[in-house]
């Protein structure tokens, strides 16, 4: 018997009845998250490092790179974006499981569609950091430069959409903050470059107070939900075993502290913004802990190795180092770490969606 019918033979009731499932099931594959009634969140828009960059740097004269193999190898045809990871990295994941759409572009991709504009960009740059000198040691983009790209976004966005419509995008987006880490990995321990003049509690006074002065700039510019991420247990990612972890490559305790001690004031900062701000939803998202339980507990979330990245040996390869003539590991689902600074996927995935659900509330 053939099953072959046209569509004069469905009655409109059973059409109308498939478009309702298709569309569904549609919706269902697109947001994990269901957003409360009446609220909308039109764009992700991220800011800050290599964390949430998704091809920046690709158009920057540094060598804080990897758009190149093997990066992106489990990325949709084995492309290296410029993401700094093996996959899609957490503006992509956000932007996903809120409905928005698959991938946030880099806001430099000469590809770059006006229409993209419109549900969100990403400003960050992998290498950045809340201290100025950060970025000037990796030749990447500071906050001031992401800043300036911003405002530039928010005229070639009134120029598709109209004043009144920006600015119920700048108002109701999602702003992702993701930055600390190299200031305090690089900058201070590695280059030793604020060491003479900073100890570590003036320096994360320091990164705070940039963290602060940043959030108030975005927030004048019309931005009201914004997600601040807490610095990481940065003492724990391979490469800082290996550098500062000893012989038995343990978690560089003093990285930690500085890590926990930075945090600790910038959930202070945030407090008082949202004091002061009228309207503001800024919410610190604690990847701290989050993190230090997949690697503390990996087993619990389905993984097998945490103290090597999937690139090379996994012990320093990063960037440049991770490289099409370096090995990978045969499964980078079963790591926490791609390269030796940076989180697979996987491990994104993990982290994001709890995240997401413990924290979404905190903007409406």
């Amino acid at each position: 018997m053939q099953f072959l019918f046209s569509l004069s033979s469905f009655s409109s009731s059973a059409i109308v009845l498939f478009s309702l499932i298709a569309f569904v099931l549609f919706c269902n594959t697109n947001a994990v998250l269901r957003l409360p009634q009446n609220i909308s969140v039109p764009a992700v828009i991220a800011f800050g490092d290599s964390i949430v960059d998704t091809g920046n740097n690709n158009h920057l004269k540094s060598v804080v790179k990897c758009n190149f193999a093997p990066y992106g190898n489990d990325f949709s045809g084995k492309v290296p974006t410029g993401r700094f990871g093996n996959g899609k990295v957490p503006a992509d994941l956000v932007a996903e499981e809120l409905g928005i759409k698959e991938l946030v572009p880099a806001y430099l991709d000469p590809q770059l569609q006006p229409q993209e504009l419109k549900t969100g960009v990403c400003f960050a740059s992998g290498g950045s950091g809340y201290d100025p000198l950060t970025p000037k040691i990796a030749s990447v983009l500071s906050l001031d430069d992401q800043l300036r790209m911003f405002k530039e976004y928010i005229g070639k966005l009134n120029g598709i959409v109209g004043t009144e419509r920006t600015k119920f995008i700048l108002a109701n987006s999602l702003y992702l903050v993701v930055a600390g880490s190299d200031d305090i990995a690089n900058t201070y321990f590695v280059a030793h470059a604020r060491e003479l003049q900073y100890d570590i509690p003036s320096y994360t006074d320091l990164m705070a107070n940039s963290a602060s002065e940043f959030l108030n700039q975005i927030y004048a510019l019309g931005a009201r939900r914004i997600a601040v991420f807490s610095a990481p247990p940065i003492g724990c990612v391979p490469s800082q075993r290996t550098l500062a972890g000893g012989l038995h490559r343990g978690c560089a305790d003093k990285y930690n502290e500085a890590a926990k001690m930075f945090n600790s004031k910038l959930t202070a900062k945030l407090d008082s913004l949202n004091r002061n701000l009228p309207n503001s939803r800024i919410v610190y998202i604690d990847v701290y802990n989050a993190l230090l339980d997949l690697i503390e507990n990996p087993e619990n979330h389905g993984f097998h190795v945490v103290e090597k990245g999937c690139c090379g040996t996994g012990d320093i390869e990063v960037a440049i180092l991770c490289n099409p003539a370096s090995p990978i590991c045969e499964n980078a689902s079963d790591y926490v770490f791609w390269d030796s600074y940076h989180p697979t996927e996987a491990a994104y995935k993990a982290l994001i969606s709890p995240l997401l659900q413990r924290y979404l509330s905190s903007f409406f």
